[in-house]
């Protein structure tokens, strides 16, 4: 029973992600406010939860990994609640933006934990790590697609009250998890560390969304300078005995730091693909956002596909492996779409690149998780999960940016600037399987001594 309200989580945090894409214009217009405002409201909601995911991840370490979660379920239910009833964009920012922000920060970290400290082998954690991924894949498919008929049919208020309703529900399965053995009390909560790893964070996400202006490498390098503080702050803290907010030793391992910089570009591959193909879509072929969700189903089989598949492919490959996999046919699938896909072509076209497209991400994305994840004991589980979801919502956000900063530079006619910017992720993709050709093979198991 642990599995089904965390799936449902990391179902609802994803389609809150994509949903307010497609009522942009209706929400503009019945608050009073300008399209900007309203894709203000969605950019804060990314900041915030990108900036919290790591304070919010070692939380669970303090209050413990379900009574996290749950506190998490109520903010994030708070906020949309509190954004359904919104006459202004000022409510709107307080409950989508902050609120949803704040919750998605304090929910998100505990389901990856709570799936790998319960999950007895590598095999059980694969498959539950598939159905988590899965859920995420179909949250963000439907977001545009059923988000869409939720606001032509009964209005962008529904959307949100929509989400009220499966977090009561999660919070109900939620209450039946039995709470893992509590992680050792640690010792004060690393406040310095929590506000320059959120203010850190915060400067590149932001310098990443003004990819392409003026300001873009100036908020980059105040971020880097942030981070580097705060890279000297939790080795300090490590050097004289006090429990920093991230352990540094996460960072010396190399299976880990290869994994997480993977997820990263699985990440931004996903997201900047989706986001130039629904432009593609839009623009070219003039499909609304209902058309658009449609056309990108074959990539959301492909990921279920393969998330379904994750416990058999852990039983007969190494994690390793699976990654390398799932970069090859993601990479083939950009290719397909590249080749095939014109302003002319049929429907059809689209279908074999981005279901292979799905495919490889789905196969990554829970390959690499379980890779991450397990390199870590449980007492360390707190650390890792936010470092990794961090780094997943950073390469969201990198992806988007990267995709538009491309779109908009290019003011050749035709689909010549959408071709470039799939090449572009393409490109991206290949260093992520290089870096997956990199992680190192695991060393083998010692052989009991014979007596």
């Amino acid at each position: 029973m642990i599995v089904p309200p965390l799936a449902l989580a990391q179902f609802v945090a994803s389609y809150a992600a994509t949903t307010m894409t497609v009522a942009v214009t209706v929400i503009a217009e019945d608050l009073g406010t300008t399209v900007l405002g309203v894709q203000t409201a969605i950019t804060l909601f990314t900041l915030t939860m990108a900036s919290l995911m790591v304070p919010g991840s070692k939380l669970t370490d303090f209050l413990g990994r379900k009574r996290c979660f749950l506190l998490g379920l109520v903010v994030y239910g708070g906020g949309a609640l509190l954004a359904s009833a919104a006459h202004g964009p000022l409510l709107l920012v307080l409950g989508y933006s902050l609120l949803q922000g704040i919750g998605s920060a304090l929910m998100i970290p505990p389901i990856y934990i709570l799936v790998t400290v319960t999950s007895p082998d590598v095999e059980t954690r694969a498959r539950r790590f598939g159905v988590v991924s899965g859920a995420g894949a179909l949250g963000a498919a439907a977001g545009p697609l059923f988000g869409g008929l939720v606001t032509t049919w009964l209005g962008w208020r529904a959307s949100f009250l929509l989400q009220v309703l499966i977090v009561v529900l999660i919070v109900v399965l939620a209450l039946r998890i039995a709470e893992p053995p509590r992680v050792p009390e640690k010792a004060r909560f690393d406040v310095a560390g929590a506000v320059l790893s959120a203010a850190g964070l915060f400067f590149v996400v932001v310098g990443v969304l003004q990819m392409g202006s003026s300001w873009f490498w100036v908020l980059l390098v105040i971020g880097a300078g942030v981070l580097s503080v705060f890279a000297a702050h939790i080795h300090a803290r490590e050097q004289t005995g006090r429990e920093p907010l991230v352990s540094p030793g996460l960072f010396r391992d190399r299976t880990t730091r290869l994994g997480l910089a993977t997820q990263h570009v699985q990440w931004l591959v996903l997201q900047g693909s989706f986001f130039v193909i629904a432009v593609f879509l839009q623009q070219v072929r003039g499909y609304d956002a209902i058309r658009t969700g449609l056309m990108l189903t074959p990539a959301t089989i492909g990921i279920l596909v393969a998330s379904a598949a994750a416990g058999r492919m852990a039983r007969r490959h190494s994690q390793r492996r699976l990654i390398r996999g799932g970069f090859v046919l993601a990479i083939a699938g950009l290719v397909l779409v590249l080749l095939l896909v014109r302003a002319d072509s049929g429907v059809a076209s689209a279908v074999p690149g981005l279901f292979l497209l799905g495919a490889g991400v789905g196969i990554m994305l829970t390959a690499s998780v379980n890779l991450v994840q397990s390199r870590s004991p449980d007492a360390a589980q707190g650390d890792i999960s936010g470092v990794s979801r961090s780094v997943s919502n950073l390469g969201s956000s990198v992806g988007t940016a990267l995709a538009g900063s491309v779109l908009a530079g290019v003011t050749r006619p035709g689909g010549t600037s959408f071709a470039l910017a799939l090449a572009t992720l393409t490109l991206v993709a290949v260093g992520g399987l290089v870096a997956a050709l990199l992680i190192p093979k695991p060393l083998p198991k010692a052989l009991p001594k014979p007596r």
